[in-house]
């Protein structure tokens, strides 16, 4: 007896159709699963067999053969207990299968109820994708499943109720697709924020543009306060940023099942302890790390210095290239990574350095040795760099009320909208994402600017890089203005914002 069921796979991001082939012969009694089966799916045998035995039906005392194609892809996790055992109870004629393409997966509890699995979402889309038009699956992914437009998601409870539905039973409903309900968030507010009225402004050109950004200042001041509040500023995520974003999420289990699809761009801060391959992602599976996770959103490194050297190199290419690949011996797998990077740091070891008070304690030497843990070439991909002094008694005490983030908010998705109108539909998405051809079409300077440029490039010492940055900064300040053109003022904003100096000197 032979019977093949449709099942799903995951490599990296993407999804593939998986045939579950189970053989039943006569011989010597024994439950073989070949197809490069990890120890996962090799416990599926004694998951089925209690589940098959628990939910009223026998277990077939033959030989099984399983094979789980194509056979040279490396098959993972707990997504093939269900067809695995739809396999055996079809061989054995004790259901039929659906005369519809139909595709099954989920995780089996001893007694034969279903346990919610990850990746269901770019599982759901290759499903699609392949021409499958029912999909069954455990009833906590159902609503993350109808994500995919185009197919009827099945919520199955346990194997009972499976299996009344394909006898024709008892039919089962499939579940409605779900939407998200208006929410309105739970934000910090940078009302909350008295004073640092700079690098307020900063956070706010940042987030128009998709800019990266250094804050340096003393301890007390601010910094984090601020950066944590960045969140309630950023743009509306689209649709297709949602889906992307919580495909990544899916893979790892962060969708939420009352909540599945992820509508508010990610905020995430690792502690200075993590590793490099926590933040670009591997292990032997090759899952994604911090910087994926960021995908769309903000990684945020509080007390910058503190980070392992090599993992901040890590971050390099992703910054330039928006998608790291991470190459293991057991594959190669590419995740995309457009994030803002928000990073935050004291000037020097005890915090002060810089500071009116003159309480600092640090020599020269320090000050360049503490500043020099982080390289030239990852702040030469940080387009803004701006200074958070200590705040003063008088704005501490002031009963003044900040402007709100809502208000900022609004202003940031304007000049997003001007960005997305400049653009058209496309990879570009934001300033910060311009190539050298839209730098020659959008950056255009007048000879003011022109000269107002040369003078900081020569001053300055500035890279080809950096010229590239000052010039998309420049050119979300022009945004933010509503200008099409690009300004003196603009360009001196821009530049403003590249004047903190790394060498020890006084800043």
């Amino acid at each position: 007896m032979l019977c093949s069921v449709r099942s799903l796979g995951l490599t990296g991001l993407n999804g593939y159709e998986v045939q579950v082939e189970c053989y039943i012969s006569n011989g010597l009694p024994g439950f073989d699963v070949v197809g490069l089966p990890d120890a996962a799916v090799k416990e599926a045998r004694d998951r089925v067999r209690a589940a098959v035995k628990n939910c009223g039906f026998r277990f077939p005392v033959s030989r099984i053969t399983l094979n789980l194609a194509p056979a040279g892809t490396k098959k993972s996790g707990t997504i093939y207990d269900l067809p695995i055992l739809l396999g055996i109870l079809a061989a054995t004629d004790c259901v039929k299968l659906p005369q519809e393409p139909s595709a099954f997966l989920g995780e089996l509890s001893l007694e034969g109820g279903l346990r919610p699995v990850e990746g269901v979402l770019p599982m759901a889309m290759a499903a699609r994708d392949a021409g499958i038009k029912a999909l069954y699956l455990p009833a906590a992914n159902a609503a993350e499943a109808t994500l995919a437009d185009g197919l009827t998601v099945y919520p199955v409870e346990n194997v009972r109720q499976l299996a009344a539905h394909l006898r024709g039973e008892q039919r089962m409903e499939p579940a409605p697709v779900w939407t998200p309900s208006p929410s309105a968030g739970n934000h910090l507010d940078y009302a909350d924020v008295k004073g640092q009225q700079g690098g307020k402004r900063a956070l706010e050109v940042a987030a128009a543009g998709g800019h990266n950004i250094l804050l340096v200042g003393p301890p007390g001041s601010g910094k984090s306060m601020l950066a944590k509040r960045l969140p309630s500023i950023l743009p509306d995520m689209t649709r297709t940023e949602s889906l992307e974003v919580t495909k990544i999420h899916s893979i790892l289990g962060l969708v939420r099942p009352e909540s599945p699809l992820v509508t508010e761009r990610p905020f995430r801060s690792p502690h200075h302890t993590i590793s490099p391959a926590g933040l670009s992602g591997g292990g032997t599976t090759l899952r994604p790390g911090e910087i994926s996770l960021s995908h769309r959103g903000v990684l945020f490194l509080d007390e910058l210095p503190e980070f392992r050297k090599d993992a901040l190199e890590v971050l390099r290419q992703p910054l330039e290239d928006g998608v790291v690949t991470i190459s293991r011996v057991s594959g190669t797998v590419s995740y995309p990574s457009e994030f803002m990077l928000v990073c935050a740091m004291n000037p020097c070891k005890c915090g002060w350095y810089g500071d009116p008070s003159g309480r600092c304690t640090c020599s020269r030497q320090s000050v360049r040795s503490y500043l020099s843990r982080i390289s030239g070439p990852l702040l030469d991909r940080i387009d803004i760099m701006v200074e958070i002094p200590a705040l003063p008694f008088t704005d501490l005490t002031g009963e003044e009320r900040a402007e709100p983030s809502a208000a900022i908010r609004q202003r940031v998705n304007d000049a997003r909208k001007r960005q997305q109108d400049r653009f058209g539909p496309g990879e570009h998405s934001c300033n910060a994402q311009m190539g050298p051809a839209e730098l020659r079409e959008f950056c255009r300077l007048d000879e003011a600017s022109t000269s107002l440029m040369q003078a900081a490039f020569e001053r300055l010492g500035l890279t080809a890089r950096s010229y590239d940055r000052i010039l998309k900064v420049a050119r979300t300040v022009a945004d933010l203005d509503g200008s099409e053109q690009i300004g003196p003022q603009h360009i001196a904003e821009a530049i403003r914002y590249r004047t903190f100096r790394f060498d020890g000197t006084q800043p």
